[in-house]
């Protein structure tokens, strides 16, 4: 009997703390702060909220992917990608040629201007070759 005491005894050591801490946690969190009127309320556990972030323009989230794909693959690929991406949703047309000035100074960076140039197409006109020479320019 000594021993089934022993042992309760130990499980009773091992669950009591965490019984504490959880209930002394939830009494924590409905408890109103002095001071603070209804509105103001903070309870413990709403501080650490994210949150919910912003929903982004497409034009930006395919401007990310397209940066992404430049990186991984080649300035080609992404012009490519951004000609399709256009003729399917032309809403995203007037974002076209600031998309591609941005794609050919990503290029710029990474290939370098010559290697960069080599890779331009006629997607949203010249702007490509503009972002090459701009970044051209600006190194």
């Amino acid at each position: 009997m000594t021993h089934s005491a022993r042992r309760i005894g130990r499980s009773f050591a091992l669950v009591l703390p965490v019984v504490l801490v959880l209930s002394g946690t939830l009494a924590v969190t409905s408890v109103p702060w002095a001071g603070q009127t209804g509105d103001q309320i903070l309870t413990a556990s709403s501080q650490n909220v994210s949150v919910r972030a912003k929903s982004r323009a497409p034009q930006d989230v395919l401007r990310d992917r397209l940066m992404t794909e430049l990186q991984e693959k080649d300035p080609g690929t992404a012009l490519t990608r951004l000609q399709r991406e256009v003729e399917a949703r032309p809403s995203l047309a007037k974002h076209c040629m600031s998309i591609a000035r941005s794609l050919g100074r990503a290029a710029v960076d990474r290939f370098g201007p010559v290697r960069a140039q080599a890779y331009s197409k006629p997607v949203c006109d010249t702007s490509f070759a503009s972002g090459v020479a701009q970044q051209t320019q600006g190194s």
